[in-house]
């Protein structure tokens, strides 16, 4: 969705620095850095991107019975989109609690009730998968998971197909590029140079 991707630009959700990158926690250098986070503080652009996770959601997965978050920055989009969509909200945290009654999920699930996943990013699809993985170990039947953006990464891709988990995003890389050069954020050289990260970020590392 262009006007996402435009959303994202203009409040430097996210950021693309193709001559300085930034080092990700993962130690990756990349020249885009996303931190959706940033649009808590943005409410026309908030529920722009709840209204189209929830018809995206409508569209995709109309069985859908539970909305889930990932911790921590899932959480505020699907209890926005949940109460959209009128369902049930509940978030999955990283791991298990080590107190109390040990919860991995927060809030309330039935067995083989219909769930769909929120994350605000995918990138290599780690925590979403690990996410999908707890909620089936309780019993949830996890459809698949919507996210705001990706960064469209090989190892995401390959990594979702070997987790048979299907997902979608409001917009991507591919996308959120065109739209930068359209809105002169980026020249045609820099654009050069964030297309061959996408295909080969590892070569940036070295």
């Amino acid at each position: 969705m262009k006007h996402i991707a435009e959303e994202l630009l203009s409040i430097k959700a996210v950021t693309l620095s193709p001559s300085q990158p930034y080092t990700w926690a993962s130690g990756i250098k990349s020249p885009i850095y996303c931190d959706n986070r940033i649009t808590m503080s943005y409410p026309k652009v908030r529920r722009d991107i709840a209204k189209s996770l929830a018809e995206l959601i409508k569209q995709t997965y109309p069985d859908a019975e539970v909305i889930a978050g990932t911790a921590t920055a899932g959480i505020p989009h699907a209890a926005w989109v949940a109460d959209l969509l009128d369902l049930p909200m509940v978030y999955i945290r990283g791991k298990a609690k080590d107190h109390g009654k040990q919860n991995q999920i927060e809030g309330h699930i039935t067995k083989n009730q219909k769930m769909v996943i929120i994350e605000d990013l995918i990138s290599t699809g780690g925590s979403v998968i690990d996410a999908a993985e707890a909620a089936t170990r309780e019993g949830a039947d996890v459809l698949g998971a919507v996210a705001i953006f990706s960064y469209q990464l090989p190892k995401g891709a390959d990594n979702f197909e070997k987790a048979k988990l299907s997902f979608l995003t409001l917009t991507n890389y591919t996308e959120l590029l065109s739209v930068a050069l359209e809105k002169n954020y980026i020249s045609a050289d820099d654009l050069t140079l964030l297309e061959e990260w996408k295909t080969a970020p590892e070569k940036w590392n070295k």
